[in-house]
């Protein structure tokens, strides 16, 4: 096993229930359900999104409470409680830090590389600030430039850079219609499969 592998994992729909989604479901807001796998534009979803919590009066406060109700996926600790101990992990989200910590306290605080929303002092988020560009890819690129080889499993559009762009990628509990475009990346939607998988790469 070299220990120039690193693995980078998506965190929302692969470890954690989408965030979005309880919060619709909170809310009662159906058109917050949308998420990267309906649309593959980020920016264009997240501003779709400020926009309804603008329109609904919703800010920082109230997605946190929701949040803090959220578990992890069942056995999704446990997988990544064995993943880590065969190999570095990363956590490689388009997420915000203002979500995320909650949910890393629930999963052994594993390094997670995520964006920062930009929210003012009443709690309304008027933004948010990416990372870097193609956040995803450009991770894995920039680990592979420093010596590092990648393996990556995600579940939405937004995934398919890194996963694509390393010597491993798997899809994880993804949609028909992504299998169905991206045929050559073997799918699994059990954590045992997708733990087998990695350790057969690595």
């Amino acid at each position: 096993m070299s220990n120039l592998n690193i693995v980078c994992l998506d965190l929302e729909g692969v470890l954690v229930p989408e965030i979005w989604i309880a919060f619709a479901e909170a809310s009662g807001i159906p058109e917050l359900k949308r998420t990267t796998r309906d649309e593959p534009d980020y920016n264009k979803l997240m501003n779709f999104r400020l926009g309804i919590l603008k329109e609904h009066g919703l800010g920082l406060k109230e997605i946190q409470e929701t949040i803090a109700k959220i578990d992890p996926m069942p056995g999704a600790k446990e997988f990544l409680d064995k993943l880590r101990e065969l190999s570095q992990v990363i956590i490689v989200s388009d997420t915000f830090t203002q979500f995320a910590a909650p949910l890393m306290k629930k999963l052994g605080m594993p390094t997670i590389f995520c964006n920062t929303l930009e929210v003012a002092e009443n709690g309304e988020i008027t933004g948010f600030k990416m990372r870097c560009e193609k956040s995803k890819l450009s991770t894995v690129n920039a680990l592979q430039s420093v010596g590092f080889e990648t393996i990556a499993a995600g579940d939405s559009y937004n995934d398919l850079g890194m996963i694509l762009a390393s010597k491993a990628g798997f899809l994880f509990k993804s949609t028909d219609k992504i299998k169905a475009d991206y045929p050559q990346l073997p799918a699994f939607d059990e954590y045992d499969d997708l733990l087998n998988a990695i350790k057969k790469a690595l």
